[in-house]
């Protein structure tokens, strides 16, 4: 943000009563003169200590100590910025007046909101401000008043925002941002700012001691010079990123796609007219299990100059046409750089829309329904600040988040950084799920569906395809507990429950299944068919099963199957035998009520017989009590 605070010393101010600008020492004005000269060729560094001379020569050098202030400021020296301009006020108040909207600023840049908004206040209270003053004023209060509200209502006095540069190792002199991780924090990609419009995609890994220097990622990937935001599949397997090339899109920036193959990253490939336009799109996300991308765009029809889009991967592997994500998330501003979280719930961005601390903020927003969202809540003062605060990355573990900056300690440019986000705007912490899904009979590995549904609201929380192996990775929030299940036709679908409540964060769970064929007399345990306690109504978490043996026998419109009851060995065994019966019953006539024919459909309750597990423990009695289902004809 260039503020040129510097040049209004050159402009006369009629006002003036003790200060006449004009009558200065002439060495002081002779270095004043090479300081403006520097500053206006964007030197400010170098401007400094020749505007410290002309003070040298004269102490009330007004001009001289606004321009040096709003040289601090424009390297964001805040500090030392608002030290010089209240040695400048006292000089002759009437003259330096106009500087106090930027000495606010920067006593905003120190997270000092209250005395911003008393300077801004009486900045306000200049007669016969410019329109574009008064704007200018009226906006950065907002700000202030804002940044003092959340504050008050945000208050986090254990707080300490404390970012570590990623070193030698990542940064570099030149810019470094848009980082992104896999899910185990394995591998590291980001983009490198090169010469004239030269982008590059550089990678990293994590090595015992820490992430190696990072190079330029071989292979077409880079071949494009023109290049933008870039984002990496939680699973490692996937390059999403933006790219201007030349006679290979439709018009300014697109989405383009790279896989990692054995021979390195393929040919990147346009994503196509359903998430691409004539107009500008980039900083794709792309949700943990490679079904939803999130994208800005400035595309018509939107809400504003650029906007939020999501698009969905359908079962044949294409993308669904891109839809805006709605005005509770886009603004009359700009919304850029979306990130999903691994717990596929949480959703940061930036925009200059809303209210805020200052041009673009972070903001963070939560899932409540398959295509709702939470109030965007700003992530607060000191992650966002007077400036455009750029993109977030947030680890999967919720704590650590990652973005580029241009801090004092950067080795050039935007640097990359790390730090502890604030409990506020944390995600929730996720667990993984690994494994294969094979054919049970001869062990090859099968390409299917694997879906997690949360068992409190059967809503489906993830839904991923295995790749050629059969291998698929989940990542899931902490909390909660889930029904697995898998689907292919041709095969017995496959259930289980995953109690996940208790466990921890970050721990790594394998899950290899073996898919029974459709055939006759295969039977299937489904193992989240639940009732009440000696009660055969059936709960409503049931129905995420239910409904995945309906889909069974829709697809197998041959197939007639027999529902079996079981029970434990505690109580009567006649009545153990009737519950059973019921409970079998219960579930026949929930599959009729569905729409399956009664014809195809029989039950049977067997009581404490058949016992699967040691009925004198806990664990085996709640194995014994199950619902099963056989193939009974074909």
């Amino acid at each position: 943000m260039k503020y040129l605070f510097f040049c209004f010393g050159l402009i006369s101010v009629a006002t003036a009563q003790n200060y006449n600008p004009d009558a200065v020492n002439k060495k002081a004005a002779a270095a004043y003169a090479d300081a403006i000269q520097l500053l206006q060729d964007d030197q400010m560094q170098q401007a400094i200590p020749v505007l410290q001379k002309a003070i040298s020569y004269d102490a009330k050098y007004a001009d001289a100590y606004l321009s040096l202030a709003g040289a601090y400021g424009e390297l964001k020296d805040y500090n030392n910025s608002v030290i010089t301009y209240q040695k400048a006020f006292p000089i002759d108040s009437s003259y330096t007046k106009y500087y106090l909207l930027p000495y606010s600023i920067n006593l905003a840049g120190l997270g000092k909101f209250g005395e911003a908004l008393n300077a801004v206040n009486n900045f306000l209270s200049i007669p016969n401000l410019s329109d574009k003053s008064r704007k200018s004023g009226e906006y950065r209060k907002s700000c202030y008043a804002f940044a003092i509200q959340y504050t008050a209502t945000h208050s986090n006095n254990n707080y300490q925002f404390a970012p570590v540069n990623l070193g030698d190792s990542i940064n570099s002199p030149t810019s470094e941002y848009y980082p992104s991780f896999t899910i185990d924090d394995s591998i590291l990609v980001f983009t490198r700012r090169g010469e004239g419009i030269r982008e590059d995609f550089v990678e990293s890994k994590l090595t015992p001691t820490g992430y190696s220097k990072a190079d330029i990622i071989k292979g077409d990937i880079n071949l494009e010079p023109s290049k933008g935001g870039i984002n990496i599949s939680q699973d490692g397997d996937w390059l999403l990123f933006a790219g201007n090339f030349a006679g290979k899109g439709f018009g300014d920036f697109d989405l383009y796609i790279s896989y990692n193959t054995p021979k390195g990253w393929s040919e990147p490939i346009n994503m196509g007219a359903n998430i691409n336009t004539e107009f500008w799109e980039s900083s794709p996300s792309l949700s943990p299990d490679k079904n939803t991308l999130y994208f800005s765009s400035n595309r018509l029809g939107g809400y504003g100059g650029k906007d939020l889009y999501v698009s969905h991967r359908l079962a044949n592997g294409r993308w669904s046409p891109a839809e805006n994500m709605g005005p509770n998330i886009n603004t009359a501003g700009d919304e850029l750089a979306p990130f999903i979280h691994a717990d596929n719930q949480t959703l940061y961005y930036t925009s200059n829309g809303l209210p805020g601390y200052g041009g673009l903020d972070n903001y963070v927003v939560k899932r409540t329904g398959d295509t709702t969202w939470s109030k965007p809540e700003n992530l607060g003062y000191p992650v966002n600040t007077i400036s455009d605060d750029g993109s977030l990355f947030v680890a999967s573990d919720g704590v650590t988040a990652y973005y580029s900056s241009d801090r004092a300690d950067s080795k050039g440019y935007l640097d990359l950084y790390k730090f502890t986000l604030n409990t506020d705007v944390r995600p929730t912490k996720t667990l993984y799920i690994k494994g294969y899904v094979t054919d049970a009979k001869t062990q090859k590995g099968l390409p299917c569906s694997v879906e997690l549904s949360v068992d409190s609201s059967q809503q489906i929380l993830s839904k991923v395809q295995t790749d050629e192996t059969g291998f698929y990775f989940i990542t899931l929030p902490i909390n909660k507990n889930y029904t697995f299940t898998v689907n292919r036709k041709g095969y017995l679908f496959y259930s289980d429950v995953f109690n996940l409540a208790d466990k921890p964060s970050d721990s790594t769970y394998e899950k290899n299944i073996a898919l029974q064929p459709v055939e006759l007399n295969a039977t299937v345990r489904l193992k989240n068919i639940q009732f009440a306690n000696n009660s055969f109504e059936l709960e409503s978490v049931s129905k995420i099963e239910l409904n995945k043996l309906i889909q069974l026998m829709i697809d197998n419109p041959s197939a007639n199957i027999q529902i079996t009851g079981y029970t434990d060995n505690v109580g009567n065994d006649a009545d153990n035998l009737k519950l059973s019966e019921n409970r079998s019953k219960a579930v026949v006539e929930f599959l009729i009520s569905k729409g399956i024919e009664s014809k195809r459909l029989s039950y049977k309750g067997f009581g404490k017989a058949k016992p699967v597990a040691d009925n004198s423990t806990e664990e085996g009695r709640a194995l014994n009590r199950r619902t099963e289902f056989v193939i009974v004809s074909l």
